[in-house]
C-alpha cells in the first residue's frame, strides 16, 4: 500500500497559535512525499482559521472541541497565568476531545493519528489501551512541569502531574508509538521530574526522537532587509514590533509597549511601533498613545529582541527561556517588574544593534515528516 492510501488524523493541540504553524509545515512535508495523502485537521479556534486559510481539510467535529483558551484566560490574573492550576482546571473538560477522538477513530477511520501536545488523549490511551484504534505520534515541546512559586499546592500538583508523567519509564509504552521533540536534546531539563522520579532528560531520550526546530517559512527568503522594508513600505526610520500570542493573556503587555513610545520616540526620531494583537484581542480594546499602530501578523526574521514569558506559566519562565537563552538569543524581561521608562530604555539599547545568536537547525519539520512516514 502506497502512502496515497492511507489517511492521517492530525490533532492540533494546545493554546493559542504556538503550534499550528510547525504542525502545518510538518504536513506539507508528509505531503511532499506522496501529493494523495489526505490529512485531516482537527483543531480549536483559533488554530481552526489558519488551518483554513491553508487550505487545509478541517473537520467539522473541530466545533465541538473544548475550548482551551477561554479556559485559560479565564484563570489568568492580567499578564500571570499558572501553567500547572491551568492543567487541572481543562482536565475535568477533557473528555469531550477524547470522545471526538473516539469516534474518528474507529476501526478504519484513520491508518494514523498525531497530537501536538494532546495530553487528554495520551492519558486517556493509557488509561484504557483499548481506545487506541492506529498508531499514535505525540508531537512534545517541553518534558515535564516546574514550580514557580514556594505555594505548597502547586508545588504538590507539579509533584503530583510528573509523577504520571514519568511512570512507566523501564518500560516502552504502549499508547505512543512515536514521541517526536521539537528541539534538541539540550532543550530537556538534565534534572528529575521530582524527589525519586527519573531524568527528564533520559525519559526524553528513550521516548523521543529530537529533530530540531520547526519555521513555517524559508529563511533564506527574508535575508535582504532593505529590500524586505522596501516591498512592506517602511524607510529607514526605526520599527519596533509588540507581539503577543494567540491568546489575549498578553493585552497587559501591549499596553506596556505602548505606553514607553513618548519615552523612546523622544531618543529615536520617527521611530514607528506596531502592536500585533492576535485573534482573541480586538485592537478597539487597547488603551495605546495616537500614532501607535495595531495590526495583524507581521513577520520579523533575525532581529534583536525583547521578550516577556507569562508569568506563573512554567513552560514559558523555564523551558523557553532557558531555550533562548542556551541561543544566546533575545533579552528577558519580565512584566511584573518593568515600568515604560525601563522599557523605554531597553528598546533604544536595542534599536540598530544585530542579532548575534548563532543560526539553529530549522529542518525539524522534514526530520519529523521522515520519522512519522516509517509508521505508514
Amino acid at each position: 500500500m502506497t502512502l496515497s492510501e492511507r489517511r492521517i488524523l492530525f490533532i492540533s493541540g494546545s493554546l493559542g497559535l504556538g503550534h499550528i504553524g510547525r504542525d502545518l509545515a510538518i504536513a506539507e512535508a508528509l505531503q511532499r512525499q506522496d501529493r494523495g495523502l489526505t490529512i485531516d485537521w482537527l483543531a480549536a479556534s483559533p488554530a481552526a482559521e489558519v488551518v483554513l486559510e491553508a487550505g487545509g481539510r478541517l473537520l467539522p467535529e473541530s466545533s465541538r472541541l473544548l475550548d482551551a483558551n477561554a479556559i485559560a484566560e479565564g484563570m489568568a490574573e492580567g499578564s500571570r497565568l499558572s501553567l500547572i492550576r491551568y492543567a487541572f482546571g481543562a482536565r475535568g473538560e477533557w473528555f469531550r476531545n477524547v470522545e471526538v477522538v473516539d469516534r474518528l477513530t474507529a476501526p478504519g477511520g484513520y491508518d494514523l493519528v498525531i497530537g501536538d501536545e494532546t495530553y487528554e488523549i495520551i492519558l486517556a490511551y493509557k488509561k484504557d489501551p483499548e481506545r487506541k484504534k492506529a498508531p499514535f505520534v505525540m508531537i512534545y515541546d517541553f518534558v515535564g512541569f516546574d514550580p514557580v512559586s514556594w505555594n505548597p499546592l502547586e508545588r504538590l500538583g507539579v509533584y503530583l502531574w510528573n509523577r504520571k508523567w514519568s511512570e512507566g519509564m523501564d518500560r516502552a509504552p504502549t499508547f505512543v508509538d512515536l514521541g517526536i521533540f521539537m528541539g534538541e536534546e539540550e532543550d530537556a531539563p538534565d534534572t528529575t521530574f521530582g524527589p525519586f522520579l527519573p531524568n527528564r532528560r533520559a525519559w526524553a531520550r528513550a521516548r523521543c526522537e529530537f529533530v530540531g526546530y520547526v519555521l513555517p517559512f524559508a529563511p533564506e527568503q527574508f535575508l535582504d532587509r532593505a529590500a524586505l522594508r522596501r516591498r512592506l513600505g517602511y524607510d529607514e526610520r526605526p520599527v519596533v514590533v509588540c507581539s503577543i500570542g494567540g491568546t489575549a493573556i498578553g493585552r497587559d503587555l501591549l499596553e506596556l509597549c505602548g505606553s514607553a513610545v513618548p519615552l523612546a520616540a523622544a531618543r529615536l526620531p520617527g521611530m514607528r511601533m506596531v502592536l500585533v494583537c492576535g485573534p482573541r484581542l480586538s485592537p478597539e480594546g487597547l488603551d495605546v498613545p495616537d500614532g501607535v499602530e495595531v495590526r495583524g501578523y507581521v513577520p520579523a526574521l533575525r532581529r534583536p529582541f525583547l521578550y516577556s514569558p507569562i508569568e506563573g506559566h512554567s513552560e514559558q519562565e523555564i523551558h523557553v527561556a532557558g531555550r533562548l537563552a542556551r541561543h544566546g538569543a533575545g533579552t528577558r524581561m519580565a512584566y511584573s517588574a518593568t515600568s515604560a521608562e525601563t522599557l523605554a530604555d531597553t528598546i533604544v539599547e536595542h534599536v540598530g544593534s544585530e542579532a548575534r545568536y548563532p543560526p539553529i537547525p530549522v529542518d525539524g519539520a522534514k526530520v519529523a515528516a521522515a520519522r512519522i512516514a516509517e509508521l505508514l
